[in-house]
């Protein structure tokens, strides 16, 4: 005999918690941050360290990380900016709408 479902309809899956909020696929924005980091210098992602994962609000389409030259929506995006260390240098990643966390070598401010 098989148990049945006591609840009507799927399950909704346990929310993320704060400052690791669910990415696309590969995890978390913290985790796919740490991955594509590893793979750029070529270390493993235990030699990764997250020093700060916080959600933001970005003040525009460039999600805090304009490029010269480019025109971007002006609306409030709402997403997160991670700051990982690896052989002593920082780095950070932004994501936010329905983009995944990339690397951001020059990073502006979020919206305050």
């Amino acid at each position: 005999m098989t148990p049945s479902s006591t609840g009507s309809g799927p399950s909704s899956p346990e929310p993320s918690s704060p400052g690791t909020p669910s990415g696309s696929a590969g995890g978390t924005v913290v985790d796919q941050a740490k991955a594509d980091l590893s793979k750029r210098l070529g270390v493993a992602a235990a030699d990764v360290r997250v020093v700060s994962s916080e959600e933001v609000t970005w003040p525009d389409g460039s999600l805090g990380c304009p490029e010269p030259g480019m025109r971007y929506t002006q609306a409030l995006v709402p997403g997160n900016r991670t700051i990982l260390e690896a052989g002593g240098k920082q780095y950070a990643y932004h994501s936010g709408g329905h983009r995944a966390p990339f690397l951001c070598e020059n990073p502006s401010p979020p919206a305050r």
